[in-house]
């Protein structure tokens, strides 16, 4: 399968996204996409040309990181699936209303047009919040999927969420087959 592979700011599971992409790469063909975020900021988790430089050597191409870039996704049905690893808090608000306006965003509403599987790997520390809506808005909508979640620091951080991005291969085949993998909450 041809699968788009996006990731977002998120960069502290970065390690663990990157850890699931080369177990997806050694089964379907990936197609890196970063946000401008991912695609541009140096962080305590590395810097942005190393993680471009990762996502290069895993996916054996460079990353899509321009809307020109992604915006062709959906007429030249490029992917089965997209799976968007890690899903930032603004990314997913943005996806809840349907803003398009960065490559991820842009390369869902283009994918989507398809009706074609997203999985979103969700990583935010207001998943219990604010982002809490978003989180119900995408469950209810087709073709939206997530990997399998949970509190990551229920004291520390009561109300953030991270998936289980060992979970994310099976989450994805379950996509592919148009099904949300069970139980959702970890």
């Amino acid at each position: 399968m041809r699968i788009g592979f996006a990731m977002c700011g998120s960069f502290c599971t970065f390690e663990k996204a990157f850890q699931a992409m080369e177990e997806v790469s050694s089964i379907h063909t990936l197609t890196p996409i970063f946000s401008q975020c991912a695609y541009t900021t140096d962080s305590r988790f590395g810097s942005a040309q190393e993680h471009v430089r990762r996502a290069t050597q895993i996916c054996g191409k460079e990353p899509l990181h321009t809307i020109d870039q992604v915006e062709p996704i959906g007429p030249k049905k490029l992917f089965d699936a997209l799976v968007i690893a890690p899903c930032t808090g603004n990314t997913l608000a943005k996806l809840a209303h349907s803003i398009a306006d960065g490559p991820v965003t842009m390369a869902a509403k283009s994918h989507l047009r398809n009706g074609r599987p997203v999985l979103i790997a969700i990583s935010t520390n207001d998943a219990l919040a604010g982002a809490a809506e978003n989180i119900g808005r995408l469950l209810a909508r087709k073709h939206y999927f997530f990997v399998p979640f949970c509190q990551d620091d229920p004291k520390g951080k009561p109300t953030s969420v991270v998936a289980d991005f060992e979970k994310l291969l099976p989450a994805l085949e379950a996509a592919l087959e148009g099904r949300q993998l069970q139980p959702l909450l970890l």
